[in-house]
């Protein structure tokens, strides 16, 4: 006799079946659990009635790296890799969690004439590294805490990140051309030890 789908998943997983076909008592997968799903938590309703957060509803304050907030186009949003911890054991493995690591964040700045973004991003790189004498500076000159605000349609912070101790990984200032009608822009990769979701 053919089992039903519900039958066969209800005994792979301990769970016990009713008397009427398709309800198993905790099988979130069965159609009629679905459907109730949708009925009774108002699914189709709720669709319409939550408020996205917009890509370009931010600030990026850099004030002790000495970047005006107003010049900074585009910032990536932390994001962190787990590394993997792999246990042979004969035929199989088995997989752990190694170290945490946050990944760098790119930026993009409009070289503004005034106040002069180059120049901004120029005295951060020199808390780095002095070009002139070749002297290196203590990583308490050069890192900093940044905060990164998202923005409600009324221009209220919904969301904050605490970026600790941020630097330099790569600057590009910008290209030149003849042809173009572009303004100039400043690429930046940040690279910072962790970040604190505020809320």
């Amino acid at each position: 006799m053919a089992q039903s789908y519900d039958s066969i998943f209800a005994k792979a997983n301990g769970l016990s079946q009713d008397v009427n076909p398709g309800a198993v008592t905790g099988n979130p997968y069965s159609a009629q659990n679905l459907t109730d799903y949708g009925l009774e938590s108002n699914f189709f309703d709720n669709a319409y009635t939550w408020e996205p957060k917009y890509q370009h509803k931010f600030v990026l304050e850099m004030q002790q790296a000495g970047i005006p907030a107003f010049l900074i186009k585009t910032a990536a949003k932390p994001s962190m890799t787990n590394g993997e911890l792999v246990l042979d054991h004969i035929n199989v493995k088995r997989k752990l969690k190694g170290k945490s690591s946050w990944n760098s964040m790119a930026i993009t700045i409009y070289d503004a004439i005034v106040p002069s973004a180059a120049q901004a991003c120029m005295e951060w790189v020199r808390k780095h590294h002095e070009s002139v004498t070749g002297r290196d500076g203590y990583a308490d000159m050069y890192k900093e805490d940044l905060l990164l605000y998202q923005l409600s349609p009324l221009g209220e912070v919904i969301e904050q990140w605490i970026i600790k101790g941020a630097y330099l990984q790569e600057i590009n200032f910008g290209s030149l051309d003849w042809s173009s009608e572009d303004v100039v822009m400043i690429d930046a990769t940040l690279n910072y030890d962790y970040a604190i979701l505020s809320y």
